[in-house]
């Protein structure tokens, strides 16, 4: 099993969403060989898309100047990785309602026309096929209680994207409630008892 690991958390070690991924990750590993690939974007942050990138993201390979080679070789390399792994991991700290600026940086990056999705007269088809993707989401609150659903902007457009791009199999896990006293102390037993409920993915040689 081939894993892609996307950490964009700051918070290292105190960072519920790293935790949660660790345990999900020790969990997969138990039951499948894996191969990981991980991509810590506050080591490490993905370029801002900007029209450097796009110009070289339409220019044929053949055509390509060495400052667009350049400007496309994060994207070139991050979908590549995509491209190889079967499993996607993607953990999500909320900020103001949504992800992280790196996380929407590394999705500006892979979302290619023509490499991952392509336009159709029928409309956009997505290109990545036979993936899973892990959600883990992190909050403070409570978002999954429907009165809280609609200022939630991480689950919603994480999954659009995704399923934009081709990827329908798409699990979520979350832990919140985090700074709320009361629901604090609780809230990461709960958050690891979705791993013994939720169904998990064995991948076949």
């Amino acid at each position: 099993m081939n894993i892609v690991r996307l950490i964009s958390s700051f918070r290292e070690k105190d960072s519920y969403s790293i935790r949660l991924g660790d345990a999900l990750i020790d969990k997969l590993k138990k039951e499948n060989p894996v191969q990981l690939v991980e991509k810590n974007f506050t080591l490490d942050p993905p370029p801002y898309l900007q029209q450097q990138h796009i110009q070289a993201f339409a220019t044929p390979i053949d055509q390509l100047s060495d400052e667009q080679k350049l400007a496309r070789a994060y994207s070139d390399q991050a979908i590549e990785e995509l491209l190889a792994a079967d499993v996607l991991i993607v953990e999500v700290p909320m900020y103001n309602f949504t992800i992280p600026a790196t996380l929407k940086s590394w999705i500006d990056q892979i979302a290619r026309s023509g490499i991952t999705f392509r336009y159709t007269e029928k409309g956009a088809i997505g290109l990545l096929q036979n993936k899973k993707v892990y959600l883990i989401i992190a909050s403070g609150g409570v978002y999954s209680d429907k009165e809280m659903q609609a200022f939630d902007f991480t689950e919603s457009y994480l999954k659009y994207v995704f399923q934009f791009m081709g990827i329908t199999d798409i699990v979520t896990y979350r832990v919140e409630g985090t700074a709320i006293p009361e629901l604090k102390n609780q809230a990461w037993q709960k958050a690891l008892k979705q791993l013994e409920e939720k169904p998990e993915f064995t991948f076949t040689m």
